[in-house]
């Protein structure tokens, strides 16, 4: 038998380690000193260590070398384990490739004296409101508009008096971004509530703290804003707290030309 600090020299692996594969019942010694409590290790283990090592360093957790261990005589199914992993690490050596793509980019633009658009962003209160809201599921983020025209052809028969300050909002109530499929919430903002239509209701929206972004231009800029917000609500200890939204204060269909279009992006916040 050896010691565990002989297998430890022999199988390179610290002694701490090997209390820890121990514990985890992934390499246990074949004996333990009752009145010492010295674990002990066998010749025959060495050649278990080496494919404990081997196997963590191509990647494999703690908690499944145990399981491919017990799967080593079978060829088959030892290979399929090693397929999976191979799939898992050129999956994440492309991801790698990808950011360093990135910094190499970034690092020549910057040389370049490349500057990035600066957008100020400000914490604010969306106070509360009444609306007239229509909330649908859209085939795109470019569907917007149809939910407009519908919202007004619903509502023009009412008479409805609009709210001053009036705001038109659009609310993107998906966890993440999606390329079809989009849940859109469209409000505008009236004077009192009236009876709701077949598509349109008509509520009282609680006042909102928001970190906001005011920009002119076109649309492609979204991805710049949300960086800066985002790197804004890092830095500033706060946490997103909510479905983002836009406040169209100048909108398409206000004027036409894209370089008139005033936008507010807001994401709710809440302090950490």
């Amino acid at each position: 038998m050896l010691k565990i600090g002989d297998f430890s020299k022999l199988t390179r692996m610290s002694i701490r380690m090997l209390r820890h594969y121990d514990e985890l019942n992934v390499l246990k010694p074949i004996s333990v000193d009752d009145f010492t409590g010295y674990r002990y290790y066998s010749v025959e283990q060495l050649s278990l260590a080496g494919r404990i090592t081997m196997l963590k360093n191509m990647g494999f957790s703690l908690t499944a070398i145990p399981e491919i261990i017990k799967q080593y005589g079978d060829a088959t199914t030892l290979k399929q384990y090693l397929q999976i992993k191979c799939a898992e690490v050129k999956e994440q050596a492309q991801a790698a490739a990808d950011r360093l793509l990135l910094l190499e980019t970034t690092i020549i633009r910057l040389g370049k004296d490349y500057n990035t658009m600066k957008y100020d962003v400000n914490v604010k209160e969306i106070p509360q409101r009444s609306v007239a809201s229509l909330r649908e599921i859209i085939s795109n983020y470019e569907a917007e508009g149809m939910l407009w025209g519908k919202l007004m052809q619903e509502i023009a028969p009412q008479n409805v008096g609009f709210a001053n300050p009036c705001y038109s909002i659009a609310i993107f109530h998906d966890q993440g971004y999606k390329e079809s499929e989009v849940d859109v919430e469209i409000q505008i903002s009236v004077s009192r509530k009236f009876q709701d239509t077949k598509s349109v209701v008509y509520k009282t929206v609680a006042p909102i703290q928001v970190a906001s972004v005011t920009f002119r231009g076109g649309y492609d800029q979204f991805g710049e804003i949300n960086e800066a917000i985002g790197n804004w609500v890092f830095d500033n200890n706060y946490d997103f707290d909510g479905a983002m939204f836009n406040i169209y204060h100048v909108s398409p269909g206000m004027d036409k030309n894209p370089d008139n279009w005033v936008t507010e992006v807001c994401y709710p916040i809440k302090k950490k």
